[in-house]
């Protein structure tokens, strides 16, 4: 018995399964595609979706370099599938199935919901009240800072000052792909009047090239605090009582309650997410000049920090963000490489100066958040990994990655508050500033 379970722990994995079955499938899914069988809509979407997308990821994460310095699987799954659609590797119907399940389909909005409405009601509200009195002052120094920074820069260089912050420093600082630079298409797309794919390609670049110099810069101030121990809290944000370090943690029962599953707390987190995204929508119909995207988070927030959502319900939110946050991310990420990626587009985008806008933004983010963070009593390195990089990196991902590399851990929620409401924050300002210049 102990021979077969040493032995089924050691079975390679793919999708939670052993590569072998993962392999029959994938090859029934793959006939399907290359004889132009595939079903329509979401059937036929779905599992070419999934096996191109776990795919990629597993090659993502195991890439020297690529894995520990530029996004690991989210990078390789939105480069390769765009690359493989640039060199017409899918045939032509394969992807206008996904782009129509992806775009039209509405896949994104639902992807969106959940992941929006269970991160936010899965934070602890402790620490949620009590970092936004001295937190939310330090993000807004790295943003102010990042995006003063590429103004000058981008007028200094020809680029021009407006078009670096709207194209490369918002969409660094906007929370990732997922939650950031996705949604900001969209609210460029509708506010401009362009097609939302273009955007998010001249965006994606920008948030791929600032999440790998937010990994490194995380490496280097770990080492600048080591020789400069009066700046760092080794992994401490601020000073906390035992009672106030207490009261910011997710009790154990409520972990507990987190880690038992259920069917049918998943689908009240469906419903629940759903009627989140609507309700922004309909806040939207009457104040179009912010996008419903914007008003969804803020909603979000606001029952949470009120505590007006029973906790039940809110672990029924959080575990359905779990749920497609794990089994859809890939299938996710398919699709933006399907249909918002155009890789001529980014090709073009790396030259000299477009490395040197991004650099600035977050070498501003860092001396933003760390400015900021001192002034309201954090330590200035921690403030600036995660109130300035888990700004300028790459979502949830790019938070694990900057917190990996600067050795703190630790600051996960924090990071994840900069990622989730720092995002949120980036798509109002987003709203505003394209409402102005219209």
């Amino acid at each position: 018995m102990m021979t077969e379970t040493k032995q089924s722990e050691k079975t390679f994995k793919l999708y939670g399964m052993p590569w072998q079955v993962f392999a029959i499938f994938s090859a029934v899914v793959l006939v399907a595609v290359y004889l132009e069988k595939l079903p329509k809509g979401m059937i036929g979407a779905f599992p070419i979706m999934i096996v191109i997308g776990t795919i990629l990821n597993e090659i993502g994460e195991r890439v020297p370099i690529l894995n520990s310095y530029l996004g690991g699987g989210a990078i390789a799954i939105i480069f390769g599938t765009a690359a493989l659609n640039y060199f017409s590797v899918i045939p032509e119907a394969t992807v206008g199935i996904i782009d129509s399940f992806f775009d039209a389909g509405g896949f994104l909005n639902f992807y969106i919901a959940a992941l929006i409405t269970g991160s936010i009601l899965g934070m602890n509200r402790n620490l949620l009240v009590k970092a936004a009195i001295r937190y939310f002052p330090a993000i807004l120094g790295g943003v102010a800072c990042s995006l003063g920074l590429v103004w000058i820069v981008g007028t200094i260089t020809g680029y021009g000052g407006m078009p670096a912050v709207l194209y490369v420093g918002i969409p660094i600082m906007g929370g990732g792909m997922g939650a950031g630079a996705v949604p900001l298409s969209q609210i460029f797309g509708d506010s401009l009047q362009v097609d939302s794919g273009y955007i998010l390609s001249m965006m994606i670049p920008a948030v791929a090239l600032g999440n790998a110099m937010s990994v490194v810069a995380g490496g280097l101030l770990n080492r600048f605090g080591k020789g400069k121990p009066k700046l760092s809290g080794e992994g401490q944000l601020m000073v906390l009582s035992s009672n106030e370090a207490q009261a910011t943690q997710i009790t154990e029962e409520v972990q507990t309650k987190r880690d038992t599953i259920g069917l049918e707390k998943m689908g009240v987190g469906l419903m629940i997410a759903c009627s989140f995204y609507a309700f922004g929508m309909i806040i939207n119909k009457f104040i179009p000049d912010i996008h419903g995207y914007a008003w969804m988070i803020l909603t979000v927030a606001i029952v949470k920090i009120a505590g007006l959502l029973p906790e039940d319900f809110e672990i029924c939110c959080y575990q359905w963000f779990q749920f497609i946050m794990k089994n859809t991310t890939g299938v996710l990420l398919v699709g933006i490489g399907i249909s918002y990626t155009d890789l001529g587009q980014i090709i073009a985008a790396f030259t000299p100066t477009y490395l040197l806008l991004c650099f600035v933004v977050v070498l501003g983010a860092i001396i933003g958040a760390g400015a900021v963070g001192k002034l309201v009593g954090f330590f200035p390195i921690e403030s600036s990994i995660t109130a300035g990089l888990c700004m300028s990196n790459m979502g949830g991902t790019g938070d694990v990655a900057v917190l990996s590399a600067a050795n703190r851990m630790e600051l996960m929620p924090f990071a994840q508050i900069s990622s989730r409401l720092g995002g949120a924050f980036m798509l109002i300002l987003a709203s505003f500033m394209l409402n102005i210049l219209k």
